[in-house]
């Protein structure tokens, strides 16, 4: 009788125990949790940080203080991200990932790239033997108040794109850079030495990609070629090469194919657009003859 009111009195104490920690009051973090991942060209960049607000306050003088080093964020230290190798503001930084240090100025910000993610937020404890990089950036005023701490990254392009922090009235833009061009020919260079007629899309990229970089116009003819012998019904690759004949200033050539691409796109269930973008074509190389 003593063992089953022992055991009867344990499970009563776990049951407590279980609801009691089941009906915890939960509340918003006062700095939210905040993620950003974009892709760069080829490369993926990841930003982890926390969003601390405004709340009425001056920032760098109710809240964290102009010239001393600050984790970017709030909690913990803001972490960054890359797939492969970058440039920030033109300073080396291999693939792998970073916590974000800075020293906010008035005008001119330092931003430190730590290796050790360990230390968080813990500024104390920084170690300049493992910082892998930093450097100066100018702030700009922002028109629009931004409540809590914000990153994004816009001005995108094939090989660079800006890192933005905003936070009040203040953004601080990082610029990056990404060697596209070198990983999109490599991958081009192992396609080219092993072709495979079921990849056809993949002459077709590599003839996008020449043609809108202004690259070897012969090769991207070339493989522009080969996409459409694979693919007699596509349309969109026939307008493709079109448009790389009148960049090699081919105008009748491109008229033939571009009429080809038009009658194609007219058999189709959908052209969508290639009949009107066709004809628009045509006009235009017709009075460059």
């Amino acid at each position: 009788m003593k063992k089953i009111l022992t055991v009867f009195t344990a499970a009563l104490a776990f049951s407590f125990i279980f609801h009691f920690s089941s009906a915890q009051i939960q509340t918003p973090a006062p700095s939210p949790a905040g993620k950003i991942e974009q892709k760069v060209g080829l490369t993926d960049v990841t930003i982890n940080y926390s969003r601390p607000g405004v709340k009425g306050r001056k920032i760098f003088v109710d809240v964290e203080e102009y010239g001393k080093m600050w984790r970017t964020g709030a909690n913990n230290a803001t972490t960054i991200a890359f797939s492969d190798d970058v440039k920030l503001e033109g300073k080396e930084v291999p693939a792998g990932k970073y916590a974000i240090y800075s020293i906010p100025g008035k005008k001119q910000w330092t931003i430190m790239i730590y290796k050790d993610l360990g230390i968080g937020g813990n500024v104390s404890a920084y170690d300049e033997s493992e910082e892998l990089t930093r450097f100066t950036v100018n702030s700009v005023k922002n028109p629009n108040h931004v409540e809590n701490l914000t990153f994004d990254i816009g001005d995108l392009k094939d090989e660079s794109a800006t890192i933005r922090l905003k936070w009040s009235d203040i953004i601080v833009p990082i610029q990056m850079t990404v060697d596209t061009k070198t990983k999109v020919m490599a991958s081009i260079n192992r396609f080219a030495k092993n072709p495979n007629a079921s990849l056809v899309n993949q002459y077709a990229s590599a003839a996008n990609y020449y043609f809108a970089n202004d690259m070897d116009l012969n090769k991207a003819l070339e493989w522009i070629s080969k996409a459409v012998e694979y693919n007699p019904n596509a349309f969109w690759h026939v307008q493709t090469k079109a448009r790389i004949q009148a960049k090699m200033k081919d105008y009748k050539g491109a008229i033939a194919t571009a009429n080809q691409s038009m009658e194609l796109a007219k058999s189709a269930q959908s052209d969508f657009g290639y009949i009107k973008s066709n004809q628009k074509y045509i006009e235009k190389w017709s009075k460059l003859q």
